[in-house]
């Protein structure tokens, strides 16, 4: 029974995902959050981090190289415009990049690459 319960809540995980679809506002989104305002390039480093694995605000200083305040304010704007979300309880917070911007990932690759090749110049 509990193998049978699995495989539905797997599929139903599976289901949902496709339901997602991409936002076509998303590119607009994205030039706004990373070109278009202070710390775009901060907020592109945490990102790039959390698509690779989940990690801490603490974890996140540390590599980036930016003070846990900036790490925490960029956070806070990346979550209230649904990119990331987060999982536990105060000092145990992990994040984790959302359903939205897997689902709006294509989006987010090529705006980062327009932005890249813009700073290149």
């Amino acid at each position: 029974m509990s193998n049978l319960i699995s495989r539905l809540s797997i599929n139903w995980i599976h289901n949902i995902r496709w339901i997602i679809m991409a936002d076509p506002n998303a590119k607009k989104l994205f030039w706004f959050l990373f070109a278009g305002s202070r710390g775009g390039i901060n907020r592109i480093s945490i990102i790039e981090l959390l698509i690779e694995q989940p990690y801490n605000i603490n974890q996140l200083s540390d590599i980036i190289k930016i003070d846990y305040k900036a790490i925490q304010h960029h956070i806070h704007v990346l979550e209230k415009n649904n990119l990331i979300t987060k999982e536990g309880e105060k000092y145990g917070i992990l994040y984790f990049i959302s359903n939205y911007l897997e689902a709006n990932m294509e989006a987010f690759r090529e705006v980062i690459n327009k932005i890249q090749k813009s700073k290149k110049k």
